[in-house]
């Protein structure tokens, strides 16, 4: 059986560990386009939170993961730069896709603001996947997470380990199965767009 060819996007904001979970899970050498950081980008970059950070994205990332089961299925992964003045870059990273991961940092969970609202305004099923780093001073659940991000309920909400390939599998089987489930859903007769969300 030929597989099926989807693209997935990985977003989120600045440091949240895209570039981590694409290089964890891709079965290839994953493309990066990191740069390092200067004393140029410190009035523009916010580092609170992530002050050890040394690189960025500046294009995107790229990596590829195959799946038999449920059904053969190859996964091509793009990740998005972080930085809100790289969000020229996401609608062509975007077109195409089936679906993204909005990855975020409870303890910067502002930052994911951007994507959620980047992809709710354009139809685009998305699942967030809560990046449990080390030295969080405190572990949210799901639940908690959807409240702070003003989620709708279909929307999934999954802990995961950026750095563990089972784990970063895990999500994106997740939001497989969210895309196709959405996809069909639409599919039936009269059914219409989803309504979007306008945060005040």
């Amino acid at each position: 059986m030929v597989p099926a060819l989807l693209k997935i996007v990985i977003a989120g904001g600045f440091g949240v560990g895209k570039t981590t979970l694409v290089g964890a899970v891709s079965e290839i050498p994953p493309l990066t386009t990191e740069e390092y950081l200067t004393t140029a980008g410190a009035g523009t970059d916010c580092l609170t939170g992530v002050e050890d950070k040394t690189t960025t994205t500046v294009s995107m990332d790229f990596g590829r993961i195959s799946f038999r089961h449920p059904q053969p299925m190859v996964l091509f992964l793009f990740g998005t730069p972080g930085q809100e003045r790289f969000l020229f870059l996401w609608d062509d990273l975007t077109h195409g896709a089936i679906g993204a991961v909005v990855l975020v940092d409870t303890r910067r969970l502002e930052a994911g603001f951007t994507a959620v609202d980047y992809f709710e305004q354009r139809g685009l099923p998305f699942v967030v996947a809560v990046n449990d780093f080390d030295d969080a001073p405190h572990r949210y659940t799901p639940t908690e997470v959807r409240h702070a991000l003003e989620l709708p309920k279909q929307v999934p909400v999954v802990l995961c380990d950026a750095r563990d390939t089972r784990s970063a599998a895990a999500v994106l089987t997740t939001l497989v199965s969210h895309a196709l489930s959405r996809s069909r859903s639409d599919a039936r007769p009269g059914a219409g767009s989803p309504p979007l969300r306008a945060r005040p």
